[in-house]
């Protein structure tokens, strides 16, 4: 970076958002068509789902970002972050009494009674129906459809405020640093799951080599 002026650090950083504000239309998309496969994808490994804050990553991990990547803020920077850590972390309280007020009409009747499908924190099965005495599936949809998108607008507006308190080479350390972490998670999630697969697969293998051979046995009993 020591050989970059600040305006293009600046076009660096901003270059880096346009994919991820890509990413956010296109997982708006998502959410309008099937919300529910938001809470458990199945294009993510089981470690990358274990980072999920509805549907997403928490916003207030962007801290622990900054403050693992960036070790040169003034004290007038201390202090701004300090205000939108603050306010991050009260509008991610609103989104978690929200989140759990739609669990609770998830667990009430006759809700409770539709539960999960394929791994997802469903009621697609219920709406599916289009039942006209079961309104409540579409109003869950719904709710989910817009706390997603709040937690969405959270996630954006955290990143761009601190972004606005750096300076262009902070800027560049802070979201390379974002960007490494979620690549690593891809990884080790992906490498986790390739172990566990290979691990199956042999005990798979041992049991089609033995009912093949029950089925020669019995086989040679017949004749």
């Amino acid at each position: 970076m020591g050989d970059l002026r600040e305006d293009d650090l600046r076009d660096l950083v901003n270059r880096v958002l346009t994919h991820y504000q890509h990413y956010f239309e296109e997982k708006s998309r998502v959410t309008q068509s099937d919300v529910f496969v938001l809470f458990s994808p199945p294009w993510f490994s089981a470690l990358e789902r274990s980072f999920l804050w509805i549907a997403g990553f928490k916003p207030g991990l962007a801290f622990r970002v900054l403050r693992d990547s960036v070790n040169d803020l003034s004290e007038e920077q201390e202090r701004r972050i300090a205000r939108v850590r603050e306010e991050t972390r009260m509008e991610e309280r609103m989104l978690n009494d929200e989140l759990a007020r739609i669990h609770e009409s998830v667990g009430a009747p006759p809700v409770s009674g539709w539960g999960r499908k394929r791994g997802r924190v469903v009621l697609a099965a219920a709406a599916d129906e289009g039942s006209a005495n079961c309104p409540a599936p579409e109003a869950i949809r719904s709710a989910l459809e817009n706390l997603v998108g709040n937690a969405d607008t959270l996630r954006t507006n955290t990143v761009m405020r601190i972004g606005q308190v750096l300076r262009p080479k902070q800027n560049v350390e802070f979201v390379a640093a974002g960007t490494r972490l979620q690549l690593t998670v891809r990884a080790l999630g992906m490498g986790k799951a390739a172990v566990a697969a290979a691990a199956v697969a042999p005990d798979e293998s041992l049991q089609d080599s033995a009912a093949a051979a029950a089925a020669a046995a019995a086989a040679r009993r017949r004749t």
